[in-house]
């Protein structure tokens, strides 16, 4: 019974003597805005285009209202609809005032769509734009389904997220 009793006192007393005093102080007095911290692309590429014309493929990269100069990648992504799997991938370079810009060109009519994947300051943003190059039969455009391209974004996980889905998918079982 005495050992019990001592028990009894003595875990608490351990706990309040490990226990500290200091209070955790908040030295951030203005409030953060999680939307300045947004990385924002906006594609400045047109959107209908001729064939056979040298088109300039351009996104601004802005956070905070003001230009980024110093992206890790602008890479722009190109395809046509319904060969998702034949798109090619075309580097952008710094021209001025946080716009990325890289060249290329449309040989046929067709329907077209655009990434431009972009990674700056720990953020990969890659908004999409539609183009329309010269007089698409659009009876005869095939379709982008949302399926392969959320394949697409599936094959690009890692491992480990790949490993998580498959035991959660195994559990449904």
């Amino acid at each position: 019974m005495k050992k019990w009793l001592i028990g009894l006192v003595a875990v608490p007393a351990i706990l309040i003597g490990c226990s500290s005093n200091e209070t955790e102080v908040d030295t951030n007095k203005e409030p953060v805005d999680i939307a300045a911290l947004e990385v924002k692309v906006h594609i400045l590429t047109p959107e209908e285009i001729a064939v056979n014309e040298t088109v300039e493929l351009a996104a601004h990269v802005s956070q905070n209202n003001e230009d980024v100069n110093d992206a890790q990648t602008v890479e722009f992504e190109v395809w046509e609809s319904g060969y998702r799997d034949e798109a090619k991938k075309i580097e952008g370079k710094l021209d001025a005032d946080g716009v990325y810009k890289a060249t290329t060109t449309f040989d046929h009519d067709g329907v077209y769509y655009m990434y431009a994947h972009t990674t700056a300051r720990g953020s990969h943003v890659m908004p999409k734009q539609q183009i329309i190059v010269g007089e698409p039969d659009l009876s005869k455009v095939k379709e982008d389904s949302e399926e392969s391209m959320n394949m697409e974004m599936h094959d690009n996980m890692d491992t480990s997220e790949n490993e998580v889905e498959m035991d959660h998918e195994e559990n449904e079982s």
